[in-house]
């Protein structure tokens, strides 16, 4: 069975744009293995709580920040996704291009974002 990544790849930025944990966990449940881990210029996290510890500071530093995936090119387990970050306002606010890599389930066990600081 063939899967499509892309859902996948969307539910877990939807997770960075959900206001509540109770959200974002939800979100996360259904996109990325437990074990996941997260890098980018800023941060090197391990599983869940420790992403969702991070996306709630983003909040805190962006509020009502959020992405929106420009382009999503996927291949062998892996995915590349140019995005935008956005304000509250929908103002793009940055750029940048993130990494995926996905299990045999089909979730991201790792995802490495690339993004000036």
């Amino acid at each position: 069975m063939k899967i499509d990544h892309q859902p996948t790849w969307e539910t877990y930025t939807l997770a960075w744009k959900a206001e509540s944990i109770d959200d974002k966990r939800a979100l996360i449940g259904a996109s990325l293995a437990r074990d996941c881990a997260y890098q980018d210029p800023l941060a090197n996290v391990s599983g869940w709580d420790e992403l969702l510890a991070y996306m709630a500071d983003f909040h805190q530093q962006v509020p009502g920040g959020h992405f929106v995936t420009r382009r999503f090119r996927y291949h062998n387990g892996h995915s590349v996704a140019q995005w935008d970050m956005l304000d509250a306002q929908g103002k793009v606010i940055g750029d940048g291009v993130s990494v995926g890599h996905y299990n045999d389930a089909g979730r991201l066990v790792n995802v490495t974002g690339f993004f000036d600081t």
